[in-house]
Order: C-alpha cells, then structure tokens, then sequence
C-alpha cells in the first residue's frame, strides 16, 4: 500500500493490525484520524475486505462526515458502504428495521429535550407531584444517568426499596410511568435508542448475530468518552469475531458529568483478552515545550496508561507563567498581551474551568477593542439567569421596563399565567398604564379572581427589595435575598446539581461584577449599573468579523487547536474546583487531565495565568495558585513578575503576610508558591478612597466604633467564625480582613459584614 509511508511507524502498526482487539492510546495531537481512516482503506483495497462489512463509530455527526469525507479520498469506489455513524444514528438504523420485536411500531417517534419535559409535565400532573419538592428537569436527569448505566425502572425501583430513600421511589414511580406514556406515544428519547438497541440484541440473538455478520470489522473514536450503555452495544457486537478497534486518550477523559466511565479505555486489555496496544505518542501539534509540560502535570496522575508525548517540532519558546494581583489584572494583562503580540486575532483562545470567567475577559476585549467570539456558551449577560436577576434589578430600580417584570413575574414559578398576564396588558393599555403600576392596582382589573393574592405577594417582594438598597443593604445582600426569598436558587438546585451550579457560579459572577462597579464608580447608582451592563452586552454584537479572539471553556475545547492559548483561573479551588478537590481521588485526576487537555491545545505559545485575590459572590478571596502550575517542570517555564497596575495599589502586603498566602511582585521577595525572603521591604500603600454618592436608592453608612481588631475572633452570619487580620479606616466605612476557620480569608465592609465579637 504505497500511501502506508505518509504515516509514522507507530500508526503504521495501527493499520496494519487487523485481525483481533485492538487498542489505539492516541496521544492529543498524535493524527489518530489519519490513522483511521487509512486503516478503513487498507481493510478495503488491500485485506480485500467488503465495506458494508465496516463499522466506524464517532461521537459527533461533524467528526462522522469527516471521517467519511477522508475514506472518499483515500477508496477509489465502495466508501460510501461503510458505516460511519455516530452511536445514535447506528441505533436508530438498526431500531427502524427491528423494533417491532420490543413492541413498538417502527414509525417511532425521537422525541427531544422539550418532548421529554412536555410529557414529564404532563405526568407530575397526572399523578398529582408536588412541584416544589421535584423538577420535571431534574428527574430527567437522574432518569438519563440510570439509563445509560442500563438501570431499568424495575432495577431502580428495587434499589429504591432496598436503601430506604423516599425520594428515590417517588423518582422510581415517574421512571416507570415515563417509561410507560414514552411506549404508549410509540417514543423514544436518545437515550432510549442505546438502551433499546442493547434490550433488542439481548433478546434476540439471531438480531444479534446478523448484525455481528454484518460489521466483522468496528472501530470505535473517543473510546474513553464511552458511557456503560455504549461498551455494552459495542461488547455485544465485537463478541463473535473480535475484530475491534478503539481509539482513545485516558489522559482526555473528562466528561463523566456525562455519564463517561474512563474504565472502559483502562481495562480493555481485561475485557477483550489478548488485545493489543499500541501508543500515537508523537505529537503533530505542539512545540517540544508545550509537550514537556504536558507530560509534566499528566504524569501526577495514578489511574492512567503510561505514555509520553514527544515530537519532531521545534522546541519552541517556554511557557509563561504568570500570577497576576486580582482577576481584573488577570484579564487585562491577557488582552495586552495578545495585542502586544500581535498577528491574527483567531490565532488566540483563551480557556477557563468554567462559564463565569468569561465575563471579566469579554469587558476587557471590549474596553480594548479586541473582537472576540464566546464558543459553548451564550455572552454572559444573554445567559437566562443573568437576564432573570437583572430583570429583576431593573424593576427594583424604576418599574418601567415592561419587559423586565413580565420576564420575572412567574420567574420562579408563582401560578401566574399567559392568560393573567394579557388581562393585565390588556387593562393597562385600556388605561394607559404601565404593567408594574397595574399590578400595584390588581383589584380593579377584571377576571384575576385568586391570582390577585398572588401578584400581590410579587408587588411586596419587589417592594421589600427596594427598601434593602434605600436603608444601605449591600446589592450582594439584594441579589442573595432575591435567590433565596423568591425560590429562585431552589428551583435551579432542582433542575440538577451540575446545571444549578454553573448558573449559580455565573450569579455570583454577576455579584462580583456590581461589587466592583460600587467600589470603582464615581458615583455609583443602580441605575447607572444596569446603564453599563446594558452597553457591555450591545457592544459585543457589533463586530462581524471572523478574525475574532476565541473564548471557552475547557471542555468545549476539547479536540481543538491554537497557535496561542491562554489558561486562565489557575487558582486552588477554582482549578481544580473546590469539588474535586472536597470529592475523591478520581475527581481530582479528572481535573488534572483537564488542565492536560487545556496546555495540548497550544500549538506555538502557552500561558497559564492566575489572580492572588479574585472576588466571587461579591467577596474578595485569596487562593494558592494551583497545584498544576507547581506539577510543570522548571525546566520548560518562565515565571513572570507581576507589574504595577490600578489594582496592584490596592493591595495591602501585611494581609498576604499574616494568610501565609503566596506573594510574587519581586524577585526577591515571596516566590510563587510562598517562599518567603527577609529582603522583601516595599510597603504597599492603600490610596485614599473615592467618595461615591450612592443616589436616594443605594448608600452606604458607615459602621459604627468597632467592638473588634486585628487578633480578635469574630462570627459571621454565613461564614461562620474567624480572625480579624487587620482593620483599615477607608473613609467612608472600615475595610475588614477576617481568616474565617472554614471559607479562607475574606475582605469585606464593616457596616455590610455585620461581624460579631466572640
């Protein structure tokens, strides 16, 4: 096969092992596509082997036309027989042909994300469910996840019983009855098409067996992405020749959020006995110091299959390291850099661990003109929950904004509907009124009936928020009451634990975002807030260009490369997230093979960035840089010295000191990681304060003498206890420095914190 020289010796091997179970550890970068689909084309033109007789199984539809695009290149006729399919597409194709046999009708319907929670809606109806205690949501998602570990309704109900849980009963009755209104509609959902697929072959072997006839040779792509559901349809139909091949990196597994087992690429060789392995360690992608560093941070990692990634590339310039004073530095520094270096803008991504952090990155592209583009995700302030709690600022403000109070009226649900909102709308254009003022004089609106009392208590809440701003509460304490006192956190909480707390992230960004407005402004108003978010998020749509920054997480950067690429966040806690690291031992590796994920995207350039102090729900913290960046061998990095900035005078050097956390601004002073030097003498010095004027519906009075100082112990209300580390007078209230025994430390108002002397 003459094309067989265009591949390295490795991938070589690949194609030419045909016969038996294989496993692929393809290294990122390393041209595990090329070497699937040359392998196809020699099964083809030279094992003489039919293509309807292949099967080559993908995650993503993109990645399967692909796949099928390069085998056209490769076969001069027959390509087209090949299935290349994803998982599901197979499925359907095969459920299409043999359904009948599980009694369905082979006319069934797919029904999507918005099917399955009509129907779900429907059955919480029926069978009379208390909507404050389940969430059509989130019992969907715990039924998805028994599915694809292949936990039947029966199984689930029986584990119910057995460990005594009440709510995983109730949860056990709305599987079952899902399940039963899901065969009635003739209906499957996705998961459903692998679950069926696995039930049809399990009960009927001779299905089973002309299948295995049919694909006598499969190949599977992102191995390591598989889920219990998908290793047994792919087990089932490998049994009877052995001819499987999976292709995969357990350094790239991080989606079992998803549902993914990294067990299935690890014990292979246990499941397919005699398989052979063969490891795609040279990179095609990266410099050699890139991959150093790579294999650096992986290598920390226990429950991996040994491998190290090298390449013929240039070696490359180091990494750079950089641990910046706040995460306003942080942003800012990345987007001087990249104009600094200069080139194309869609030469540069930057990553994060998760949605929030991109709001500081997108204000500082703003304020700098880059043009940039956020991938996964929607800008920060058109993500429904930012849009709802702003909404919800807006009507505290004025009222005016019809939209806002319409948008948030049954947010979270309160039993107020279309048909009562177009009453309102109706006697408010009939009277020229705007809605809030209509809903203030419900009473006289015809045909409300019993949703009066109910607007009512909206009208209060609305109310009650706006005496909190005009008697000095905090807009943290604002937001925070809204969360709790509406239902809002609870409602999201129970639409799932991983959904609620991405959207709970990005309100605490949001927090932090008005905290910093409060303290940077002139004169700083609720309104003039809302004014700036509002041209932050226009703006953003104005550039067209396609020569844009990228912005995105690390998952959703995943398979994708960069000349240049900035990791960002790069704080304990934040990443790895407090979660994983509060979890187990795999949950940490996860995180770690994430950051592995991240440095491997980088072609040419890479940084990895961190802020000493970064405010997250409207409190100032300070965390260790991350672990990953001591995991980084010294011999591929350059640590940078932070220069000045309008946040660096902020800072006060005792307060780092008296933590013990880490401090960097000179090169000989405290190291990255806290090594502390006596030669270290600057002072930093805090400049005098503005004197905001906070408008008739926001001030700040200042606290009173304070019963506390530097060494006393003090509680707070959700903190819980703590030490004061130092007390400044800044004017117009005392900026308090507490170590709390639990959440680290925190630097907060005197008259906000409402600290307590034990």
């Amino acid at each position: 096969m003459n094309r067989l020289h265009t591949l390295n010796p490795m991938q070589q091997e690949a194609v030419l092992h045909t016969e038996g179970p294989l496993l692929i550890l393809a290294g990122a970068g390393s041209g595990k596509t090329r070497a699937l689909t040359h392998r196809v084309a020699y099964l083809i033109e030279e094992k003489g082997v039919a293509p309807w007789n292949i099967l080559a199984i993908t995650f993503t539809n993109k990645a399967a036309g692909e796949m099928r695009e390069r085998v056209n290149t490769l076969v001069e006729y027959g390509a087209d027989s090949v299935w290349v399919s994803t998982f599901h597409s197979l499925c359907v194709r095969i459920l299409r042909r043999f359904i009948e046999n599980l009694g369905y009708d082979s006319s069934f319907s797919i029904y999507d994300t918005d099917d399955q929670k009509t129907l779900m809606k429907q059955i919480f109806k029926n069978l009379d469910v208390n909507t404050k205690q389940y969430k059509e949501r989130g019992v969907l998602g715990i039924i998805s996840a028994a599915k694809n570990e292949l936990i039947s309704p029966e199984e689930f109900t029986v584990n119910a019983r057995i460990n005594g849980n009440y709510r995983d009963q109730k949860i056990a009755e709305l599987y079952r009855e899902y399940q039963n209104q899901l065969k009635k509609n003739n209906a499957l959902d996705f998961d459903d098409l692998l679950v069926k697929t696995v039930e049809l072959f399990d009960n009927n072997p001779e299905i089973l067996d002309y299948y295995q006839e049919k694909f006598r040779y499969i190949m599977v792509d992102e191995y390591q992405d598989t889920n219990t559901a998908q290793f047994k349809l792919v087990s089932q139909l490998a049994r009877k020749y052995g001819n499987i091949c999976v292709v995969g990196d357990d350094d790239q597994s991080i989606y079992s959020f998803r549902g993914a087992n990294i067990r299935n690429i690890l014990n292979f060789e246990e499941t397919f006995p005699g398989a052979r392995v063969i490891k795609l360690e040279q990179n095609y992608r990266s410099t050699r110091t890139i991959l150093g560093a790579a294999n650096g941070v992986i290598r920390n990692n226990s429950g991996r299959k040994d491998k190290t990634l090298w390449t013929e590339n240039p070696e490359g310039n180091r990494v750079r390291i950089k641990v910046f004073d706040t995460a306003y530095d942080e942003a800012e520094g990345i987007v001087k850099d990249m104009i600094k270096q200069g080139g194309s803008w869609k030469d540069y991504a930057v990553l994060y661990r998760t949605n929030a952090q991109s709001r500081i990155i997108e204000e500082k592209c703003i304020a700098y003109n880059v043009p940039y583009r956020l991938v996964g995700g929607v800008n920060f302030y058109q993500r429904k929950e930012i849009k709802d709690i702003l909404a919800y600022l807006k009507t505290i403000a004025n009222g005016r904004d019809d939209l806002a109070v319409q948008r948030i009226i049954n947010v979270p649900k309160r039993g107020i509907g279309a048909t009562t909102v177009g009453k309102i709308n109706l006697f408010a254009m009939e009277h020229e009124m705007n809605f809030y003022d209509t809903l203030l004089r419900i009473a006289a609106v015809p045909g409300i009936g019993k949703t009066a009392a109910k607007i009512d208590k909206f009208t209060d809440e609305i109310g009650r928020f706006r005496c909190m701003l005009r008697d000095g509460e905090s807009i943290q304490d604002v937001i925070e009451e809204i969360l709790t006192s509406t239902g809002y956190k609870e409602e999201l909480q129970e639409e799932g634990e991983v959904e609620a707390e991405t959207r709970l992230q990005n309100i605490d960004e949001l927090v932090s975002k008005a905290v910093s407005y409060w303290e940077d402004a002139d004169e700083p108003t609720l309104d003039g807030f809302l004014e700036e978010v509002a041209l932050v998020a226009d703006i953003d749509s104005m550039d067209e260009s396609e020569d844009r920054v990228i912005l995105m997480t690390l998952h959703a950067a995943k398979g994708l490369e960069f000349p240049r690429v900035y990791l960002t966040g790069m704080e304990e806690g934040l990443f790895p997230s407090m979660m994983a690291m509060q979890e187990n031992p795999e949950s940490l590796e996860e995180e770690r093979r994430l950051c592995y994920v991240g440095i491997t995207r980088a072609e040419q350039e890479l940084m990895l960035t961190a802020a000493r102090q970064r405010m997250i729900k409207g409190e100032t913290r300070y965390e260790k840089p991350s672990r990953f960046l001591q995991e980084l061998p010294e011999e591929f990095v350059e640590r940078l010295e932070q220069e000045n900035s309008i946040y660096s005078r902020r800072r006060v050097q005792s307060e780092y000191e008296d933590s013990g956390l880490p401090w960097n601004t000179r090169s000989e002073g405290i190291s990255l990681f806290g090594q502390k030097s006596s030669s270290y003498t600057s002072k930093s010095v805090k400049p005098e304060p503005k004197k905001p004027s906070y408008g008739s519906i926001y001030t700040i009075q200042k606290a009173a003498a304070l019963d506390y100082g530097p060494g006393d112990r003090v509680n707070h209300m959700r903190f819980g206890n703590g030490t004061v580390k130092s007390v400044v007078d800044g004017g117009k209230d005392y900026e308090v420095t507490v170590e709390f025994d639990n959440m680290g430390v925190r630097k907060m108002f005197a008259s906000f914190a409402k600290l307590k002397k034990i």
